[in-house]
């Protein structure tokens, strides 16, 4: 349950329906009210103890949760209501004896609009349905050996590809991950800014390609958005040049990365895609960047849609903002990480040389298929974006603001920001500092890709939309602020260098949300301008300004679409109040976008709130890897299919 849910639910008035408080607040949206209403209409008849907790569930999955644990919420509201309520939720345990006997209520595995576990967690089906179908298919890749693999082969190729890093010091968990991924069938590798996962997953297709004798494999290359497509595609250009492969190995790895949905064939105004369990890809290895922004759902159809003899290798950041859709699943992947099962420790070791530390049983087959990147070739020692990096994820706060007040460090910055009235003076010089060189090659006709380039180096993030704080002002400031400097004429809407970001999908002009395009001359008409958009392949697509879909001006943007991005230097704005929005994954997220510079306007307090505070999301699926068995969870008694009358809710 939303932070802010809980929050607006303060003692104020006496109710009887507790649905009818919450959505006069605007905390329940009309969906989660009828949808409410729609269950106890379905379970016969009126129904309190039911609609409380189906408007919950149904308003969990629009916070981002899978569930909603109400064992957890009930201890919560009654902490934090106190003596008198606004109203009195049921007792926990004749709530969930209630929702138990309801005939619209399943055990997991039965097929009924909700779904109530034994912990107490409430489903709408279709998310518990995501939620056990990978489970299950990350664990049966888990135990599935792959072909035979010539290990004498992989030693030798794993010294060739992975020769010793002069700068490394401890263990090369590159090798490792290699390793790994040429042994299972699914291999998860996470890893923070610098530590080489696409570098580490190139020589991982190396490796591949080498085990695969005369039949060539069949490789795809796959990120959740078009920006995190593009960025791994040049990743992975700029790194083959550089290895010694044979042509026959060069051919078969792809330079060419799509979108999750492309790959599998997404339809518009659809949840259902072409390549699915009963149609799957056909392919001998997919390689998926950024999963850290890959909700439940997307990644659940993606596993299901790979055939099981195929390679899954998954790549990301676990410590990164969870996706905005429903779910934080590469966090709860990653939970068990840490050692291999003592039999797999010793057949890595022997094939890598690392003398990797004991291994330990655990209940999960996942425990052998995770490698986590510790070294950082970005950040060095005098990195201050790696030691502030470090102090945010480990819930330092004090250590934070040291860090940033520490002028040794030169790539960190804090500036004190309390009243928004300081706004345009304080921006002002920075903003126009890092975009001059972008709006001067504008200025000087330079290509659309050295416009793009320039326009790369330097961009202003903000936690929220809205607000004084918010990307709708900080971009309205921008515009002041390079237009009195004479850099922009923003007289007119579309003028020369005016960035855009598409904010609707265009599935006609092949436009999707997050696409940003530049404004340029129109080479055929000297008056007219067009909107460039630079393509995953490099390729230039222009369109007159009046036939985009829906848009908004983008010097500044939220963190939360800045993922998948890279800069030279990065400004990042934080409200000047406490927000449940503000959180340490999102200061890590946004202080990670930074390859060189990263400046933070805020407050020292709320910044270090924002430190302290984890973004937790209810879900069940980090006990179902690491917890449960692969049968648990069923109603004694009872059929996998669970027989009812009441009509089956199919998982889109």
């Amino acid at each position: 349950m939303s932070e802010a849910l809980v929050e607006a639910m303060t003692p104020t008035v006496t109710v009887t329906d507790p649905l009818r408080l919450l959505h006069g607040q605007g905390l329940l949206t009309d969906l989660d009210l009828h949808f409410a209403r729609f269950m106890e209409r379905l379970a016969g008849g009126n129904s309190p103890k039911l609609a409380l907790a189906a408007a919950l569930a149904s308003h969990a999955t629009g916070q981002g949760d899978i569930c909603v644990n109400l064992r957890q919420w009930a201890r919560r509201w009654a902490a934090i209501a106190g003596k008198t309520p606004a109203f009195t939720p049921p007792p926990t345990s004749d709530w969930l004896s209630a929702l138990r006997a309801s005939p619209v209520v399943g055990w997991p595995r039965e097929r009924q609009p909700l779904i109530l576990d034994r912990r107490g967690r409430l489903y709408l089906y279709r998310y518990w349905e995501y939620e056990q179908r990978l489970a299950d298919d990350l664990q049966r890749r888990a135990r599935a050996a792959p072909e035979l693999v010539d290990e004498t082969k992989l030693c030798a190729d794993l010294d060739s590809l992975f020769p010793r890093h002069p700068g490394l010091i401890g263990l090369d968990w590159q090798k490792i991950a290699a390793a790994t991924a040429a042994l299972k069938r699914v291999c998860v590798i996470s890893g923070g800014p610098g530590t080489g996962k696409t570098s580490t997953v190139l020589r991982i297709l190396a490796l591949l390609t080498g085990q695969s004798g005369e039949r060539p494999l069949r490789i795809a290359l796959a990120a959740p958005t078009g920006k995190a497509a593009a960025r791994m595609q040049e990743s992975i250009r700029a790194a083959k040049a550089t290895l010694n492969l044979t042509p026959a190995q060069a051919a078969q790895i792809p330079e060419e990365a799509s979108t999750l949905h492309r790959l599998l064939g997404g339809r518009p105004d659809s949840v259902y895609f072409r390549h699915d369990r009963d149609n799957p890809l056909p392919l001998d290895v997919l390689v998926v960047d950024e999963v850290s922004m890959v909700g439940l759902a997307l990644l659940a159809k993606t596993v299901a849609a790979l055939p099981l003899s195929a390679r899954l290798i998954l790549l990301g950041d676990k410590d990164q903002l969870a996706s905005v859709e429903a779910g934080a699943v590469l966090g709860e992947v990653c939970f068990g990480a840490g050692r291999f099962a003592p039999e797999f420790r010793d057949r890595l070791a022997t094939l890598t040389g690392e003398g990797l530390p004991p291994g330990r049983e655990t209940p999960s087959p996942l425990t052998d298929a995770i490698v986590l990147l510790r070294h950082s070739y970005r950040f060095g020692a005098v990195s201050g974006i790696g030691a502030l990096a470090r102090a945010v994820n480990t819930g330092k706060p004090d250590v934070a603001l040291a860090l940033l007040a520490n002028a040794d460090y030169q790539d960190i910055g804090w500036q004190t920001l309390t009243d928004p009235e300081q706004l345009p003076e304080q921006l002002a010089e920075p903003v126009a500092a890092g975009f001059a060189p972008y709006l001067e090659a504008v200025r000087d006709h330079a290509d659309p890709p050295t416009v793009f380039a320039a326009f790369n180096r330097f961009r202003v993030l903000s936690a929220v939309r809205k607000g004084p704080f918010g990307v709708e002002e900080l971009n309205r400031l921008c515009e002041e602020a390079l237009h009195e400097r004479r850099l922009i004429d923003n007289r007119q809407t579309w003028y020369l260098g005016r960035p855009v970001m598409i904010v609707r999908n265009d599935y006609n002009l092949r436009l999707f949300n997050g696409d940003i395009g530049i404004t340029l001359p129109d080479p055929e008409e000297a008056d007219r301008v067009k909107v460039y958009f630079l393509g995953n392949d490099g390729a230039l697509r222009s369109f007159a300004p009046a036939r985009l879909p829906e848009h908004e001006t983008v010097y500044a943007m939220t963190v939360h679409k800045s993922q998948g991005s890279e800069f030279d230097r990065i400004l990042v704005v934080t409200p000047n109040e406490p927000s449940s929005v503000l959180s340490r994954e999102l200061l890590y997220t946004a202080l990670t976008r930074a390859k060189q510079e990263a400046v933070f306007y805020g407050t020292p307090d709320v910044f270090a709130a924002a430190v302290e505070r984890r973004l937790r999301r209810s879900s069940g699926l980090r006990d179902r890897l690491w917890v449960e068995s692969r049968a648990g969870g069923r109603r004694p008694g009872t059929a996998a299919s669970g027989a009812a009358a009441i009509p089956k809710v199919e998982a889109g």
